[in-house]
This record gives C-alpha cells, sequence and structure tokens, in this order.
C-alpha cells in the first residue's frame, strides 16, 4: 500500500471533507488517528462521529482510533498529539481540515464570532503544525496538507459583479485562507532542510458536505443526501506519497492535480 503503515492525524474528520480524507488515507495503508469533537451526534444535520468514521475505516479492513480534539483548546491538541504518538510510537501526517463560516456581515458579526473565526481558521492550524513538527523531525520527515479554498483566491479590483456583491458566508473566511497559504508557503521553506513537507489544498469546486448544508438544511427533516469528497480523499493520498523534500509549498484544486497525475476522478467511495 502507498502509505505503508505511515501514521496520519487528520483533524476535523468527524464528517464531510475530513472525514472522507481520513477513509482514503486509511484504505492506502496509513494508520489514522480520527480527530474531532463529536463523539455523538447532537444535531440530525451533523451525522458523523470520531467513532463512526474510525469504524468505518476499520470494517474496510484498516487501522484507526478515535482521537478527541478541539482545534482551539491548546491542551486539548497536545494531548490528541500525545495520544497518537503513544499509540503508534511516531507521527509522520497531518491533516488540518477544520474550518468554520460566521453569519453576519462586517457591521453586524458579534465579537464572539470573530474570535471564533480566527480560533478555528488561522490560529488552529498554527497550534497543531506547532505540535507535531517535532515529532515529524524525530521520523524523519513528514507532511502536512492544509486544507483551504478557492476563497482564498483575491476578487481582484473592482468594479465588482452583482454577485460578487452579494455572496455571502465570506465575511473572514476568504482572508483567512489566503493568510493560510501565505504562512503554509513560508513554513514550507523553513522545513524543507527536515523532509517536512507543507502543502495547500482545496477542492475546486464545492463539496455538498454537512457543515456547507447546515445553514439551509431542515432541522427537523434533514436533507441527508450529501456528497463523497472522493477527489480530495486521492488527491491527499496522492501528495503524502510524494518526496517531502522536493513536493513542498504547492497551492492545489484537487481535479487539477488528479487530471495532472493521471488518476481518474471518480474514486472507490462514490
Amino acid at each position: 500500500m502507498p502509505l505503508n503503515g505511515q501514521v496520519a492525524l487528520v483533524a476535523g474528520a468527524s464528517r464531510g471533507i475530513g472525514a472522507d480524507i481520513a477513509k482514503y488515507l486509511g484504505q492506502a495503508g496509513g494508520k489514522i488517528a480520527v480527530g474531532a469533537r463529536p463523539e455523538e451526534v447532537r444535531d440530525p444535520r451533523l451525522p458523523g462521529t470520531i467513532h463512526s468514521v474510525t469504524k468505518e475505516i476499520v470494517d474496510a479492513g484498516g487501522e484507526a482510533i478515535p482521537v478527541v480534539l478541539n482545534m482551539r483548546d491548546t491542551e486539548s491538541i497536545k494531548a490528541a498529539v500525545k495520544k497518537v504518538v503513544d499509540q503508534w510510537g511516531r507521527l509522520d501526517i497531518l491533516i488540518n481540515n477544520a474550518a468554520i463560516f460566521v453569519p453576519g456581515s462586517l457591521e453586524t458579526v458579534q465579537d464572539r464570532h470573530i474570535d471564533l473565526s480566527l480560533e478555528v481558521n488561522v490560529r488552529s492550524y498554527i497550534l497543531s503544525m506547532r505540535e507535531v513538527i517535532p515529532h515529524m523531525r524525530a521520523a524523519g520527515g513528514g507532511h502536512i496538507v492544509n486544507i483551504s479554498s478557492v476563497g482564498a483566491i483575491p476578487l481582484g479590483p473592482g468594479p465588482y459583479t452583482e454577485d460578487q456583491q452579494n455572496r455571502g458566508g465570506d465575511i473572514f473566511y476568504g482572508g483567512e485562507k489566503s493568510m493560510l497559504e501565505h504562512f503554509s508557503q513560508r513554513q514550507a521553506a523553513m522545513l524543507q532542510r527536515d523532509n517536512i513537507s507543507v502543502n495547500i489544498l482545496s477542492p475546486r469546486g464545492g463539496v455538498r458536505t454537512p457543515g456547507n448544508r447546515m445553514a439551509s438544511n431542515d432541522r427537523e427533516n434533514p436533507d441527508l443526501n450529501f456528497e463523497v469528497a472522493d477527489d480530495m480523499g486521492q488527491a491527499t493520498v496522492w501528495i503524502c506519497e510524494q518526496p517531502a523534500n522536493k513536493y513542498t509549498g504547492n497551492i492545489l484544486y484537487d481535479k487539477d492535480l488528479l487530471e495532472q497525475a493521471g488518476i481518474p476522478l471518480k474514486g472507490p467511495f462514490r
């Protein structure tokens, strides 16, 4: 198998893109720590827990453990990484997938939502990377994949179209992801000598995940017809197969990467 027992911590893996990436890494032979907060389903619009995703990986013949991980909490991140290293003796791969949108506009957004957005979309990536780097260095290298978005692509100068003016759900998200991409490339340069890659991966188009559908989904009668992020899963495996000191600092889009690598866009989980 391409990952040959490498140990991966996937943050934000209880559902959606993170869960699908965790399953693909497990299918490729990785040992997967399924990291997230949910241990039980509290909202029918948000199915999936660290335990259900772990079970899917194990039932498919893979190796996985559930890891409670609150990406806003420094001590929780430290404890999660320690649990992974205690379990398998190393840590080779980090997938940072946590993300949140905050409601409203710049004039109406609440202070607590500003803090929440920055803590989840920026600070958590910094903290988790800081925590895993010593373990990757000790293992002789590793791969960090930070999940971004096409929202990071700047709009450029105006005047703007009506669609651009009215686009909702993006007070800070695009700007935070743009900062993440800049930060990731700088870290990629600094970590290259340690054989640690830092790459950025985004879905080229929208993926109908529980998180993306939640605001418009009916809590009493939820639509559970979600998409599987096959392209993100396959692309992540491919990135983690590359030499870490040679393939690093890339800003990548799932479908584009798969087409360039000659990998069919339709995956086994679809």
